[in-house]
């Protein structure tokens, strides 16, 4: 059976590119997280997707790869994540590279297995907004415009706030909650604690958990049962 993304509310989201010892793969059950998303900004092929996807195999769990390159797409996965990066000034991250991979594995591909996520990244200092070239000096209002755009215009299942690295302004998750209707609200960004999980996890549909699982100073405090 194909899992269903709307099913989950806390996810773990690993980077192929970054070393994860044994005890903090243990630390990512510990979590009791609905699933696990590989990806990250690059860094990385095929060959250490598939490592780490055969290190995951024991948690039992649904996992999904997020595609920000096709050269390290990777079979035997349950889902197949597709970001478009919706605030980006450049359009190869909104339709480009999508154009060019499904004109390249369309033949192959698993339709029903492919979940399109609308991103809005915010903040300046990540890897992903320099990479995207996002437009991360949005007010509320502008936010919220993509979010109704992911919805009613694009119809995507998922609008991602995604401020990677560092942890947003709840104000903001509340004002493009109040927007969204079907769409699922994904928060990632800076969560290392119980207490910020509860106040993303009060307005988001999904939390998603990165950075927590390297830092053992940190993380610890999130990731312990």
């Amino acid at each position: 059976m194909i899992p269903a993304p709307a099913d989950w509310s806390r996810v773990v989201k690993l980077d192929p590119a970054r070393s994860l010892s044994r005890e903090r793969l243990e630390a990512v059950r510990a979590w009791r997280p609905d699933a696990v998303v590989v990806g990250g900004t690059g860094g990385y092929g095929a060959g250490e997707v598939l490592a780490l996807l055969m290190r995951l195999r024991h948690l039992d769990l649904p996992l999904a790869m997020e595609i920000s390159d096709q050269a390290a797409l990777c079979p035997g996965f349950d889902l197949y994540l597709v970001p478009m990066v919706l605030n980006s000034r450049q359009t190869e991250w909104i339709i480009g590279r999508h154009h060019a991979a499904v004109k390249r594995f369309a033949q192959r591909a698993e339709w029903e297995r492919l979940v399109v996520e609308g991103y809005c990244i915010l903040n300046p200092a990540a890897s992903a907004a320099e990479l995207t070239q996002a437009d991360t000096g949005l007010l509320v209002d502008d936010v919220a415009a993509y979010a109704r755009v992911a919805e009613h215009l694009l119809h995507l299942p998922i609008f991602y706030l995604e401020y990677s690295g560092a942890y947003g302004p709840p104000e903001m998750v509340q004002a493009v909650r109040r927007v969204l209707g079907e769409t699922r609200l994904w928060y990632g960004g800076g969560i290392t604690s119980d207490r910020q999980a509860t106040e993303m996890g009060a307005w988001a549909d999904t939390i998603v958990v990165g950075n927590a699982v390297y830092d053992e100073e940190r993380g610890d405090v999130l990731l312990s049962p």
